[in-house]
This record gives structure tokens, sequence and C-alpha cells, in this order.
């Protein structure tokens, strides 16, 4: 520890004002760790106490009794991280131990990017139910709000919040059709997303490249915004283009920002494609200058150099009009399957090609099948698929979307880690894995996850902080925690301090690490000790205690309904 902390200079204690009736015992005490407690400031040696589901009492408690009491010596004690992009949204419907993140310090699980679990109309529901995977469920409910207590009823042990959906509201109102809202359909929109706000959502998600979000335009965005706006929202984007139009596309997303006088924030920060990369010192300037000029422009990354997604991202959004059952009959007439092959092959800037960003059908990885037939090509490189079908990549990703019943689980490699390590420097950026939250058992077993959703956080604290010292453990603690929840006017989430909730993650900076790599992703990371999560412990000693705490977090629209 005196190595990791060296640079700190003298670690010091504190005491804060303890909230304990006089002579009772506290619930649980962490004695004798080293404390950040989310602020960014000095770590202190110290100790945390726990009473019922909030922080009691921090600092120096010697003499105060518990009724439980864990050695923290030698350990570092944080609040719990925030994953301000998740993909959990199934994942913890099948399991709500939410292990791979739990076991990284992640107690708060933040959905939403472009498409929400909710509002959903009759024709959605039925299409969320034929467009499952390996993952089955009934649908039982039909707002956002009402997806996020269906969660906790079921037990989960982290907390769950979520944006809602620019995507989903147009779906409910318009499907997948490449045209405007009428004025009529998008006050329907708008009201769609005030009854969210008032659920508690946290802002309005869009995910532009992809059909149909692909065919909404800047004022269409900007409506839906303002709304968000009104009720203390934000608007978050995976931007339209992360690579021939990236700055293009970063202006479109301050101007939304500016014109609908809301806060703002880019998803994954990336520049996408070799040719792109040198834009990211442009694109950082672009959002400092913003920030300058008073508007609150934020980002988030994952710590990896490949994203994933699916092979719509390498298809034209014109072919996929109309949704997926549209999309995959088109992809069996020989005169659209030649134009979507000569467009999948060409450079252009009218739309984003992650095919044609990773440069090649090599980098470029299979690793989620829906069809049992498809699942032995699971981990294998478009170019080996294309090889052992004789075909060209671009036929064969068309025939795999044919054959699958799905878009296709995808690893695009795309960026350098030059500006991974630019964008990890950024006061303003904050961290997401941007996948779901698995175990390696059952059903998670049956596809390769990128192995960010078993070591994005892990990562960061080990690889970065620790090893390369790419920046201070207390600012990296900073931007995990307290950093995001501000930004989500999240109440008394993201600090050690009295009366906020106690989601608590104790761990051993001398030792996290990520374990799981693409070849094999289904490893957990290790490192982290004890996590709390509303006061209840869901990991002791590196292993899942069962228990399932977590609660709805509510962004500050919400309105609680009368009784």
């Amino acid at each position: 520890m005196i190595r990791l902390f060296s640079t700190f200079g003298l670690l010091s204690s504190m005491v804060m004002t303890p909230l304990s009736t006089a002579g009772e015992p506290f619930s649980v005490i962490l004695r004798h760790g080293t404390i950040l407690d989310g602020s960014g400031g000095r770590p202190v040696l110290g100790d945390v106490a726990i009473n019922g589901d909030t922080v009691a009492a921090v600092g120096d408690l010697r003499g105060a009794e518990a009724r439980k009491e864990i050695d923290a010596t030698g350990l570092a004690i944080a609040p719990g991280f925030i994953n301000m992009l998740s993909w959990a949204t199934e994942s913890l419907i099948h399991d709500g131990r939410s292990q791979s993140d739990i076991r990284q310090g992640v107690t708060l699980e933040v959905f939403g990017e472009g498409m929400s679990m909710g509002p959903l109309n009759a024709t959605m529901k039925k299409e969320m139910v034929e467009a499952q995977g390996d993952i089955k469920f009934p649908v039982r409910w039909t707002t956002l709000g009402q997806y996020l207590e269906f969660l906790v009823r079921r037990g989960v042990s982290c907390n769950v919040a979520s944006f809602v959906g620019a995507t989903t509201v147009r779906v409910h109102e318009i499907g997948y059709a490449d045209r405007p809202p009428t004025p009529a359909e998008l006050e329907r929109m708008r009201k769609l997303v005030r009854q969210a706000m008032t659920e508690g959502a946290l802002g309005v998600g869009s995910s532009l490249i992809y059909a149909p979000a692909f065919y909404a335009k800047t004022d269409e965005l900007i409506a839906l915004a303002k709304v968000a706006g009104e009720y203390g929202g934000i608007y978050i984007s995976h931007l339209r283009s992360e690579g021939n139009r990236f700055l293009e596309a970063l202006d479109e997303l301050i101007a939304i920002a500016r014109e609908a006088a809301a806060p703002a924030e880019v998803y994954h920060l990336k520049a996408a494609g070799a040719s792109n990369w040198p834009k990211m010192d442009a694109a950082i300037q672009r959002i400092d200058a913003a920030r300058a000029a008073g508007l609150r422009i934020t980002a988030d990354m994952y710590t990896y150099t490949a994203g994933a997604t699916g092979l719509d991202a390498a298809m034209p959004p014109w072919v996929q009009e109309g949704g997926y059952k549209a999309w995959a009959e088109r992809l069996k007439d020989p005169g659209i399957r030649e134009r979507v092959r000569k467009e999948m092959a060409t450079p252009t800037d009218q739309w984003e090609s992650l095919y044609l960003a990773a440069g090649s059908a090599e980098k470029v990885l299979l690793v989620g099948f829906k069809n049992e037939k498809l699942k032995p090509l699971t981990g294998k490189t478009l170019a080996e698929v294309a090889a052992l079908r004789g075909k060209s990549p671009e036929e064969t990703a068309m025939d795999l979307v044919v054959e699958d019943g799905s878009r296709v689980g995808t690893v695009y490699f795309l960026m350098s880690e030059e500006n991974v390590r630019k964008q990890l420097k950024l006061p303003w950026v904050s961290f997401d894995s941007d996948a779901g939250s698995l175990a390696p058992e059952g059903v998670f077993l049956k596809s390769n996850p990128h192995p960010r959703a078993y070591g994005n956080f892990a990562r960061l604290l080990g690889k970065y902080v620790r090893d390369e010292r790419m920046i201070p453990l207390e600012e990296a603690i900073r931007r995990l925690t307290s950093f995001p929840a501000e930004n989500l006017k999240l109440d008394r989430r993201g600090r050690l301090k009295p009366g906020y909730f106690a989601d608590l993650v104790v761990f051993d900076p001398a030792k996290i690490q990520d374990h799981a790599t693409f070849e094999k992703p289904h490893q957990f990371a290790t490192g982290v000790v004890h996590v709390f999560v509303n006061g209840t412990q869901v990991l002791r000693n590196g292993e899942h205690t069962g228990a399932k705490p977590g609660r709805v977090v509510r962004g500050p629209g919400w309105k609680q309904k009368s009784r």
C-alpha cells in the first residue's frame, strides 16, 4: 500500500459526524481501510460504518461498536461503481446476481442506449419475444418504469436505472419507416418521454448509426431532448458517426444540447477506423470549447480498442428499413444483394460502416448467434467463415443475418490504444462496459461476449491506474462514482458520506485485475473483496453471497405516485 499511495503524500485520518442513535451499535463497520470517498480528494486511513441502507459514519471510529466488523487493512474502500452504459437488460432477467459486474465493484447498471425496455405497445412486445435468443422471458410490462420495477421484484444484486430510448419512442409511434414523424406523432413521442421522465428515466438516449434511429433528423432529437431537459434529465448519444463524420456528428450533439437547454453526453467516446484516429484531438478541443462556453458536455468510454454490436453495422440503413424481417427478406433478392455488397465494400460518409472501419474481414469477430446450427461459428472471424463457405465476406455477412434470424453479435477492432490512453486522462469522461452482466455458466456460455463484460472496470484500475499510472487512483474512483452520479443528478449516490446510500466496494489496489480475453471472455476479474448494495453485502471475500438488494435508481423527474 505504501508504494500504491506514495504519490498522494501522507495519508491522513478524518472524522465525519456519525448518523446513529447514541449507544446503539452500527450495523457494520469496515475497519482500517484506505478510504477513497469519491470526491477525488486524497485517500485517508479510517473506518466506514453502515446503518441499515446508508453510510452512517466515515473516519476514525475507534471505540464504536457494530453488529458486524470487517477488517479492511491494506484494502481500498470506495463508493460502488456506476456503469454508464450497460446492456444487462436481459441478462439480469435470467440471473439477477449481476456477477461479472458485481465482482468488479459495479453497484449501478444504467441502461437505455437508443433502445430501452419501455415504453412498449402490443406490436413491440410481440417483436421483443420473437427476437429473443438464448435468454427467454415473458414481457410483462409496458412502460420503462414498470420494467425496472419488474427487475427489482424478481431480485437483482445491483441497482438499476435507465434512459428512455429515442429509438423506442420512435418505433412506438411510427415503426421502422424512413420518414420524419408528423407533428401529431412527434407530440405523442414527446408525451412518452414525459411519462418516462416522471417514472424516473435519467433522460433520452439515442444510437444514431442504426436503423431506424438513423432516420431521425436533428430537429426530432432536439424536441425529445427538450422534454428530458425540462425534468432535469440529459441527452446521451451514440453519435451519428464515430468515423468518417465523427466531428460533424459531435457538432450535432453539441447543437442538440444548446437548442434543448439540456446537458449532453457522448456514449463510448471513440474515433473508429485508422484514418479517423487523428480526429480525436479535434474532438476533445470541441468538447472543451463547448464546456468553456457553458454547456455541460461529458462522455463515457470502455477500456478496449474493439467495439461490439451486430452485422447491421456493416450494412447500409436503407436495406434495414421496416425492421429485421423486412431486412432479411430483402437480402434474399439477388438484385438487392448485389447493391448491398457493393455498398458494403465502398468507402462512404453517408452511413457508418464498422466493417470498413475495421479495415478487413479478419478484424470482424463473430461472437453471438441465435440459431443453434450456427453456434459452432462462435469465435471465428468473418474472413474465416467466408473462406469455409467459399464466398466473399460481404455475401457471407448477408447470409448469416438471414440464416440466424438476428443481426448476429459481432466484435469490430476499430480504435487505437493511443486514443484510449488519451481519453482516460480527460476529467469529463466516465466509464461503461457496453455489455451485459454475466457469469461463466449455463446459458451465458452459448455465446462469446466482448471481454469488457467481465473486465472493463478491473482493467481500468489494474492496467491503466496501477500498472501504467495513467491517472491517480483517487481520480479514477471519482470518475467511477461521484462524477456520473452528479451528472445524472442521482439522490445520495456516488460518495462515501453520512446519509448516502451504502453502495460500497472494498478492493485490493495491488491485485485488482481483468482476465477476460477475446479468445476466452468468460473469466471473472479478481481483486474485489467485498461489495455492499444498499447496505447489504452481495460479495464477501470475493464470492457472491446470493443477496439481491438492488433497487430502482430514479432521475430527478420522478414523481412518486400518490398512495
